[in-house]
């Protein structure tokens, strides 16, 4: 399994022009919350199901997106501890965001989600044009995750924490 540091210098080789770094930091958060979004919006009564209705709110909390933070946070904890807390914080901020706006309604979560989502994915493929490279997971699906960890690692070198 490569380290963290060798993910994010493979990641880094695609990601060198300046204005394609500023589109990133912007885009790949962006996504993350946007495919949260998404995720939430998929109708999970089956999952929740799976808990007693005595956990009533707690139900609420169980459905495809939060699944997909588990699995992904797997991915974050194979990678180091200080990743994974990092990550998990970012992505519990954003799930709390995703809440907010789902009070408003699916259609309205899946409608901005969507929407933002191909937005963001526009400026990917336009940050990629100017650096002249194919993104990363095309390679690799697994950069997918890496991106946000990539964000992440400039924070951390930023305030010196380690990963």
């Amino acid at each position: 399994m490569k380290t963290t540091e060798q993910w994010l210098t493979e990641y880094a080789e695609s990601h060198q022009n300046t204005t394609n770094k500023k589109i990133h930091w912007i885009a790949v958060p962006t996504i993350v919350f946007t495919l949260l979004g998404m995720l939430w919006s998929i109708p999970s009564e089956s999952l929740q199901s799976l808990l007693p209705e005595s956990l009533g709110q707690i139900r609420l909390f169980l459905n495809w997106a939060t699944i997909f933070v588990l699995l992904a946070g797997i991915f974050y904890l194979r990678l180091s501890v200080s990743m994974f807390i990092g990550m998990m914080l970012m992505i519990s901020v954003m799930l709390v965001g995703v809440y907010y706006i789902s009070l408003s309604g699916v259609s309205t979560l899946i409608g901005i989600s969507a929407g933002t989502f191909v937005v963001a994915w526009i400026f990917q493929f336009i940050g990629h044009k100017i650096e002249g490279k194919k993104p990363s997971f095309f390679k690799d699906l697994q950069f997918l995750l890496i991106g946000p960890a990539w964000c992440l690692s400039y924070f951390y070198k930023k305030v010196g924490i380690s990963y």
